[in-house]
């Protein structure tokens, strides 16, 4: 499963776009990744807020997300990551 949703016109010179990939792990875990870049309009990449969420056989669920922006360098840079885990015995 993949889609991609070009925002247009979300931002002054700025588009946002937007990557959703799903899958089924060997060990039968459920991963679904979120992608949400900016992009200048010549292109670039100039920040990244990536979501990365695992719903594991057990049924526990663990969340990742990391933010990054374009640094002096040219690269990109993580400024924030946060990862969040919710065991199966912890849901009602």
């Amino acid at each position: 499963m993949s889609e991609t949703n070009d925002n247009s016109g979300a931002g002054d010179d700025l588009e946002i776009v937007e990557i959703e990939t799903g899958a089924v792990d060997e060990d039968g875990n459920i991963v679904v990744d979120e992608l949400v870049a900016a992009v200048d309009e010549d292109g670039n990449v100039v920040a990244t807020d990536e979501s990365v969420a695992v719903v594991t056989a057990d049924g526990d669920v663990i969340v990742e997300e990391t933010f990054s922006v374009l640094g002096d360098d040219g690269e990109l840079h993580v400024v924030a990551d946060d990862i969040a885990i919710e065991e199966a015995d912890d849901q009602g």
